[in-house]
């Protein structure tokens, strides 16, 4: 096992040290921002753990690669185990020997919870910074939450109000893509930039990011699409695929759809949902991006019969989607499981395009949510670590 590291987290120069790691690249986007946000507190301040090229370019001294953590489903997890144990202990030992100021781990909970809990215990201040979703299914973690973290790091409103409510430390920092994407959307200009010369209805359709989502989704969108044009012969489509390998198979199902007017597209997935009158999606994080660029959505899913009884089971929250937890009220359709059928997903489309009075009221509603998630996230939280780190050192 390579250490991929030239320097350790005790300094020689006596600069004050943060230990971080990431586990995927949402985490270095949002690691990156902060190790900038944190400098304006502490400039001589130097970065460790496991961080991704974001974080690299800012001078973070990575251990190990950051893909050696990105692992996903339950096969793989399991063939790598022992290589994490490995390096999760690395951390362990080294930022015990050489404790930092502070430790902060960013998503990835099943690694990153199990260190901050360890160096909890040997007396390091540990955040978290992005909860798990302990608000919707298996609320017990929150129990091994309150023993690992000194204080846990929200993008969502009603995350927070969770953790006070079982009395963990807690800040509400806003959403980065709140601060990313801004309150006024250019339709036209998102058009004009993937090449839509159409000046009709737009739909959006987005499948998902993973070979299983788009497999069980994206025929079932374009049934939808086809009945969609049914009724409305001057709808058209944009699909933006969410890797090369989504491309080809998306292309391969569009093969059976040939009478549709469809814009596949490579990425690009905020132009599509900006440029689009609706957008029909799976749900996720694309659902959070859809309101914030103010497009009225469809949400839907689907998943293996076993998952979805035993998560369905397991599920604590009224809704999926975050446009309807975050307002506490079904402001967007969901259809799941057996609900999304073809005949209803194309109804809650159509319903969108036939009354647009609704849309106009929606997109107010989107934009005072925006509003409300837009917090300068990163400055947000390295005021709040910050905060702990001086409390700590009083």
């Amino acid at each position: 096992m390579e250490v991929q590291s030239h320097q350790t987290s005790t300094s020689s120069r006596g600069r004050r040290q943060i230990g971080i790691v990431v586990g995927e690249a949402s985490g270095d986007i949002l690691g990156a921002a902060l190790m900038k946000a944190l400098r304006k507190h502490y400039p001589d301040c130097e970065f460790s753990g496991i961080g991704g090229p974001r974080m690299l370019e800012q001078g973070f001294h990575s251990f190990f690669p950051m893909d050696r953590l990105s692992v996903m489903g339950l096969i793989d997890p399991l063939k790598r185990l022992p290589e994490l144990l490995k390096i999760r202990k690395f951390l362990k030992n080294h930022f015990t020997e050489q404790p930092p100021a502070v430790f902060i781990g960013v998503d990835s909970p099943d690694f990153t919870l199990n260190i901050e809990r360890h160096l909890r215990s040997a007396g390091v201040p540990t955040v978290h910074y992005v909860s798990p979703s302990v608000w919707a299914w298996r609320q017990g973690r929150i129990k091994g939450i309150a023993r690992s973290v000194d204080l846990m790091l929200t993008l969502l409103p009603f995350e927070a109000a969770f953790y006070e409510q079982h009395q963990v430390p807690v800040a509400f920092v806003g959403h980065h893509l709140a601060d990313e994407i801004p309150l006024e959307v250019d339709a036209m200009g998102a058009r004009a930039a993937l090449r839509i010369d159409h000046k009709g209805p737009l739909v959006a359709l987005l499948p998902g990011s993973r070979s299983g989502e788009v497999e069980q989704l994206g025929p079932l969108f374009l049934k939808a699409a086809r009945l969609c044009r049914e009724h409305r012969p001057n709808l058209q489509f944009v699909i933006p695929a969410a890797s090369p390998e989504r491309y080809r198979q998306i292309y391969h199902q569009l093969s059976e759809f040939v009478d549709l007017p469809v814009h596949l597209v490579q990425g690009q997935s905020q132009q599509a949902m900006a440029a689009a009158d609706v957008a029909l999606i799976s749900s996720g994080t694309t659902a959070l991006e859809a309101m914030l660029l103010k497009t009225p959505m469809v949400v839907a899913y689907k998943m293996a019969r076993l998952s979805y009884a035993i998560l369905s089971r397991m599920l604590k929250t009224k809704y999926v989607s975050l446009p309807n937890l975050l307002a506490d009220l079904a402001l967007v359709p969901e259809l799941l499981q057996d609900a999304a059928t073809p005949e209803a997903l194309s109804a809650a489309v159509l319903d969108y395009i036939d009354h647009p009075e609704q849309t106009e009221a929606l997109v107010e509603t989107f934009t005072d949510m925006h509003r409300n998630l837009a917090r300068n996230a990163s400055e947000k939280a390295a005021a709040a670590i910050a905060e702990l780190v001086e409390a700590r050192s009083r």
